[in-house]
């Protein structure tokens, strides 16, 4: 039929399958939408500052580490194969799993911590999502140049300007990638070691699987995914509702005093004119590595880097408003006025004293656990293949093993004792020597007088002090005497 608003258009044909089955007031929607490059637009001030500062710092943590030397071995190891972790002066063994899961419990408190009261700012500042998309636009940004040029670049017919701009970034991004990989995998294999390795094409073949699969996670995520990890892969963006309330710090418009929107000239009094303080730039969509529009209010892909708030502070101050339009505030904030000593004083609430609470006590418990930590761990196994045995002497034989693992950087010696029953003692040698960061397994041989009123299973505990003063650990265990 001819649509009302245009009498010329051409008649169309219903579709004779589905003219009768689909109403005229619905509307038919795709199932997935099309994906539309993003090209962010880049900005200066407060909080790109303080982004920056963050991906120096955390780059520099993560890059330069491996690198460091502790004594005769590489500071911070995670030797999966001997089963030894290295930090600084720490040598941790899998037993000591606890505070593998104390940091776990650190850090997720921390982020519940973080969102409650400033919202997602691990997601903008500190996420490797946000660093590596910050890192790699940077040189996109440099090759290619700003928004407009690469725009105007990608829509334009191949040439030898743009094959050799366009291979130039993929080589920076395919060499940070790599040395991402690189770095990350240096945690494990030490990494001096590691590099000759690759140099000399000596690595094995899990060392390349892993270095290549973050090499390709990087690259991958930072250089193509970008936003869409964000918008559709990231669980976090999910729930983060969860941990929001009205006195959360997020980026907001000021709808109040932004609309309404409407371009207009410097000169021009906006009072006047009826309009409010936003401009209708969209420059606050165009800097978002998101893509999405601040004015609609809070959205689950806003990962709250401030891009915006920097940029609509700009366009204030070339128009001789006040800045703010677009700002760090709360709900609550924006729609009572509040001032910032107000806001401030809505940030010690419940929620957030609960959380701050429970991190400092885990985070005490911790450190009080590290600290008064003895440096060496005792397991005690029996010998299951001699349960018992009558000695030459008369006496009742048991065979015991014990494991020592010396988590200290020094060779320490250790003397062994049995108590538990009248006459109990040790037929094997009392004192033993562990080397440095290592475990040694010891048979003891265990005597005591038979006594078959007292038949079965006997408790019994041993005693490894160690001789240089680092503690003493008792471990118990069972004693059997032949009926």
């Amino acid at each position: 039929m001819n649509s009302p608003n245009n009498p010329d258009a051409q008649p169309t044909t219903p579709n004779p399958v589905t003219a009768d089955a689909v109403s005229p007031d619905e509307v038919e929607l795709p199932l997935y939408v099309a994906h539309q490059t993003i090209y962010p637009r880049s900005v200066s001030g407060l909080f790109s500052k303080w982004r920056w500062g963050v991906v120096f710092l955390t780059q520099l943590v993560f890059y330069g580490l491996p690198w460091l030397q502790w004594g005769q071995r590489q500071a911070v190891l995670f030797d999966v194969n001997a089963r030894r972790f290295y930090i600084f002066g720490l040598v941790l063994y899998p037993q000591d799993f606890i505070y593998l899961t104390g940091l776990l419990v650190i850090s997720a408190l921390s982020l519940f911590l973080f969102t409650a009261v400033a919202g997602r700012l691990w997601c903008g500042y500190a996420c490797p999502q946000t660093v590596y998309t910050e890192i790699f636009m940077w040189v996109e940004r440099r090759l290619e140049g700003d928004r407009s040029a690469r725009m105007r670049r990608d829509g334009q017919p191949w040439s030898m300007e743009k094959a050799a701009r366009k291979t130039a970034k993929q080589v920076l991004w395919v060499a940070i990638a790599f040395w991402t990989g690189f770095s990350f995998v240096g945690y494990f294999t030490p990494i001096r070691e590691l590099g000759g390795q690759i140099l000399l094409w000596q690595i094995s073949a899990w060392e390349i699987f892993w270095v290549f699969f973050y090499s390709f996670a990087t690259y991958g995520n930072a250089g193509f995914m970008r936003e869409q990890v964000c918008k559709y892969m990231c669980p976090y963006a999910r729930f983060q509702s969860a941990m929001f309330d009205k006195d959360t710090l997020i980026v907001t418009y000021d709808t109040a005093r932004g609309e309404p929107r409407g371009s207009r000239s410097r000169k021009a009094d906006p009072a006047q004119l009826g309009l409010g303080a936003c401009v209708d730039c969209d420059l606050c969509v165009q800097v978002c590595p998101t893509g999405i529009d601040i004015r609609k209010g809070l959205q689950y892909e806003c990962i709250g880097c401030g891009a915006c708030a920097d940029v609509c502070d700009t366009v204030m101050d070339k128009m001789g408003y006040a800045r703010g339009l677009v700002k760090y505030s709360t709900q609550n904030a924006v729609k009572l006025g509040w001032t910032q000593k107000q806001i401030l004083r809505h940030i010690l609430r419940p929620r957030v004293l609960i959380y701050t609470g429970i991190l400092a006590a885990v985070t005490l418990a911790m450190f009080v656990s590290m600290g008064t930590r003895i440096p060496f761990r005792v397991d005690v196994v029996r010998d299951r293949a001699i349960m018992s045995r009558l000695a030459d002497d008369g006496r009742v034989e048991n065979l015991f093993r014990l494991q020592i693992m010396n988590a200290t950087e020094s060779a320490q010696p250790f003397r062994i004792s049995v108590t538990g029953r009248p006459g109990i003692a040790l037929a094997s040698k009392a004192t033993v020597s562990v080397d440095s960061a290592q475990s040694r397994w010891v048979v003891l041989s265990v005597l005591a007088p038979s006594d078959a009123e007292h038949a079965g299973s006997q408790p019994i505990e041993f005693e490894i002090e160690s001789l240089n003063g680092l503690g003493k650990i008792r471990e118990k265990s069972v004693f059997l005497m032949p009926r």
